[in-house]
């Protein structure tokens, strides 16, 4: 039995892990899930949102170590948590999600990307402190895969994602390099190509780096399938 933080990636909150949640549970393990500040029940003000507000955010929800599994840009503040408690963290699982290089910021990293499947999806404010996904091209942008009840009940969900926590470079070190990594890449993803996903995985043992044949959103389109994937990584060697 392991225990599992499941944090969500950008505009999501706690809400998209209904599904894996009880799927985790019914292998054994105790499983939660937080929202990061701004998202989901959080009421942060965006313009108070940083990345280092994120990282303690999922540190204060840690009492034993666990495995911190981070969706999308939760790649960014995972390993934030890691470097800065290692002790805290048994093992980091970046789900399709932007693992860090150190020095750069998560927008470095997309600009790295031969391919820009995003940016004709996105809305920026007026303020240019945040961004939403455009409603008439989420689902095939992030859900093509996905039943359409999951569609609208993301929809209905979905809050503006801060832009400074992404524009934030991150310094890792060794405590961040000590702790175990594992990437899961999503082969039918329409947001992070899955070619670069392939590139990230690449920095992680290969014994450490899995697929799933679904969207950017696995937990809807796949949540049995990947609580058996974060079943099998939990389990020791």
């Amino acid at each position: 039995m392991a225990e599992f933080l499941l944090i969500h990636g950008s505009c999501h909150g706690a809400w998209c892990w209904r599904d894996v949640i009880p799927a985790l549970e019914g292998l054994g393990h105790r499983v939660r899930a937080i929202d990061l500040p701004s998202h989901g029940r959080d009421k942060t003000p965006i313009a108070d949102v940083t990345l280092d507000l994120y990282r303690d955010a999922i540190l204060a929800a840690i009492e034993e170590p666990v495995i911190l599994v981070g969706h999308s840009m939760a790649g960014f503040p995972i390993a934030a948590a890691a470097e800065a408690s290692p002790q805290k963290i048994s093992r980091l699982v970046y789900l399709c999600a932007y693992a860090p290089i150190s020095g750069m910021s998560l927008v470095d990293m997309r600009k790295m990307q031969a391919r820009q499947p995003l940016l004709d999806a996105i809305e920026m404010s007026a303020d240019r402190l945040s961004w939403l996904p455009a409603l008439s091209k989420a689902r095939e942008t992030f859900y093509h895969d996905c039943p359409d009840e999951a569609v609208a009940y993301a929809n209905a969900r979905i809050t503006a994602q801060a832009n400074l926590p992404q524009v934030t470079r991150l310094a890792l070190g060794a405590a961040y390099e000590s702790v175990a990594k594992s990437y899961i890449r999503c082969s039918e993803d329409r947001t992070i190509p899955p070619e670069f996903q392939s590139e990230m995985a690449a920095r992680t043992a290969p014994l450490d780096s899995y697929d799933i044949a679904t969207s950017h959103s696995p937990f809807f389109a796949d949540a049995a399938g990947l609580a058996h994937l974060l079943d099998k990584i939990a389990a020791p060697s």
